[in-house]
């Protein structure tokens, strides 16, 4: 129960929708019930009955004498009107009951239809929303396919397995009650009886569900398995058909696949049980029904007439009793799939937000580390090692040293993309965990070794997320980029679409748009990781020379491989295992014969 009202709880957004399915469903109910009795007179007809007693009863109309009330009145109406007439209105008043009946049950599914699809949007939009807000470090222990199955197969898989069955939640308990009360009224004995086969029925298919949401929940985890190996296949294809590893990686997706297929195989075994298994049992309980039913029947305990209504009410708890019995096999399944993504949505981010200070002048003086260390979640590993630095405003930094030295951390510390383990980065005296975080990723432009772009025009990818912003101004930025000429030259100027990851663009002119995108920002410190080292030469001197004309006036940060990109910067500092062994200038540094020489002389600089 408490699995199922995490899942009502999503309901009370679109309560008003539920509480007019509940009535449609159950009006829906009223006129199955209605049509029990409704058949009486017919069976009463076809046994020949009508006529056993004309004695008007006495008394007033109770539950008591309902019966006899009954049977006299048909004698009168075909005394009056003769037996066709009164055939002719016992069918048309069949057919207005099933006609109302089946009314209000498209009525419930068209109100219900804004609520099944409202909350996968909700859910959705709720996961999407929870993505953006996680920190980068996230991604980093989590496969891309796991959180793709998440908004594709887990969302679904409460749409069908949760949504789907809330018409039978809603309706079927109200058709079960109604019949079991008419059940009471004809004969208390035999409902008694039924519903203690309810019972065992229930628990012995319940045996069989107990193991469906475990299951379900590993069955969609191994889905995302399987999606992990398809979205690493599409975006590595490059390096797939270099290596040849079509054939490795098809057995890898084969065998995930085939994982996944055997799951799902177990979980349908057992779902699809609950059909067979509720039918089987009811028709079992049936036999014994017609069994006792009829003893009662010749010892004229019971009317037949109403004996066989008895029979058609016991159907009309048959068929919603199987209904709720899969609806608790889909539940378990989505349960599941609800389950892992609320694994999601409860991450806790708020410690991501915590800084509301919003200084009046974005920075002023000067960015400081002070005994910074820091180690990547899952990891031993001391990448930053307390660490001291001050950068002042309108200071050009570089950073150099061989790779896993720590120099991409230590940008990545600066707008909180990972939080330090000990010490503390403060700005203009202000501890960035005290700032406001939109305040603070707001100060800085990065621009990566990999350019960033999104299947979208040029246009947008260089404003992304900004706003009021003149086209003038767009085009501004792409001049000072170096990217101007080449993007009137594309098919559709700024309106161009440049594909999934900007793959109708060269790695220079994809460069030059993420520039771009970094001087419209205006940010007063740039951030630069080896924004030139996958880069021709041609290229990397056309977004080298773009990239000098943005940091004028800017405080800038650059790490690079390529040291003549940065001999020209106010200060160098090599780092070396998460510490800064030496700094200085170019010339400095170079006359020193330490680490930085050794690494110019090894590039034959």
């Amino acid at each position: 129960m408490k699995d199922l009202f995490k899942i009502l709880r999503l309901l009370v957004p679109y309560k008003r929708n539920v509480l007019l399915n509940a009535l449609c469903n159950l009006m829906v109910a009223c006129f199955t019930i209605i049509s029990i009795p409704a058949l009486i007179p017919f069976l009463r007809l076809l046994f020949g009955l009508e006529s056993v007693d004309q004695t008007e009863p006495s008394g007033p109309l109770t539950t008591n004498n309902a019966l006899d009330y009954m049977k006299y009145q048909l004698v009168v109406w075909m005394d009056l009107y003769g037996r066709e007439t009164v055939v002719a209105w016992m069918c048309v008043f069949l057919v207005s009951v099933f006609f109302f009946k089946n009314l209000f049950r498209y009525l419930s599914l068209v109100v219900l239809a804004p609520v099944r699809n409202g909350i996968v949007r909700d859910v959705r939009q709720a996961l999407y929303r929870k993505i953006l807000d996680l920190p980068v470090g996230f991604f980093s222990e989590e496969k891309k396919g796991n959180l793709i199955s998440r908004f594709s197969a887990d969302a679904t898989e409460m749409e069908w397995s949760i949504l789907n069955v809330l018409e039978s939640i809603f309706r079927s308990p109200f058709i079960i009650l109604g019949s079991i009360l008419y059940m009471l009224y004809v004969s208390p004995q035999l409902t008694v009886y039924v519903v203690l086969m309810a019972v065992v029925i229930a628990f012995l298919i319940g045996t069989v569900s107990r193991t469906l949401k475990k299951n379900s929940s590993a069955a969609q985890g191994q889905l995302g398995e399987t999606l992990s190996i398809v979205e690493e296949s599409i975006s590595g294809q490059k390096v797939i058909k270099a290596f040849h590893a079509e054939a490795y990686l098809f057995g890898k997706f084969q065998h995930s696949n085939n994982t996944f297929k055997r799951m799902l195989d177990r979980i349908l075994w057992k779902r699809d049980a609950a059909s067979p298994m509720s039918e089987f049992f009811g028709m079992v309980a049936l036999a014994l029904l017609l069994w006792l039913g009829s003893r009662e029947v010749f010892n004229n305990g019971v009317d037949p007439a109403f004996f066989l209504t008895f029979l058609f009410a016991f159907f009309n708890v048959i068929d919603p009793a199987k209904q709720l019995s899969n609806a608790v096999f889909n539940i378990k399944k989505g349960i599941a799939a609800y389950d892992r993504i609320e694994e999601i949505l409860q991450i806790d981010t708020k410690h991501q937000q915590t800084g509301t200070l919003h200084p009046a002048q974005p920075f002023e003086t000067e960015i400081r580390f002070k005994d910074v260390s820091f180690v990547y979640p899952a990891s031993d590993r001391t990448v930053i090692n307390k660490l001291n630095l001050t950068i002042k405003k309108g200071e050009k930094i570089a950073v150099v040293g061989p790779s896993g030295a720590g120099k991409s951390t230590l940008l990545d510390l600066l707008p909180r993309f990972y939080d330090v383990n000990s010490g503390s980065i403060s700005i203009d005296g202000n501890n960035i965990h005290d700032l406001d975080m939109g305040y603070l990723r707001g100060l800085f432009g990065i621009v990566t070794q990999d350019p960033i772009l999104f299947n979208d025009t040029i246009y947008n990818n260089i404003v992304f997320g900004q706003k009021n912003i003149s086209h003038a101004q767009v085009e501004e930025a792409a001049h000072m980029a170096y990217a101007h000429d080449f993007i009137l030259e594309a098919e559709q100027g700024y309106q161009t679409i440049i594909g999934d990851r900007g793959v109708k663009l060269s790695g220079g002119q994809k460069q030059r748009i993420t520039i771009a995108r970094a001087i419209l920002k205006n940010p007063p410190v740039f951030l630069l990781d080896e924004a030139t080292s996958s880069l021709d030469t041609a290229s990397e001197r056309i977004v080298q020379a773009a990239i000098d004309k943005a940091m004028e006036n800017r405080t800038a940060i650059i790490i690079a491989h390529r040291l003549s990109t940065i001999q020209h910067a106010d200060r160098i500092l090599v780092m070396h295992q998460g510490n800064i062994v030496e700094q200085g200038t170019h010339q400095e540094l170079m006359q020193s014969n330490t680490e930085y020489s050794k690494l110019v002389q090894l590039q034959h600089f």
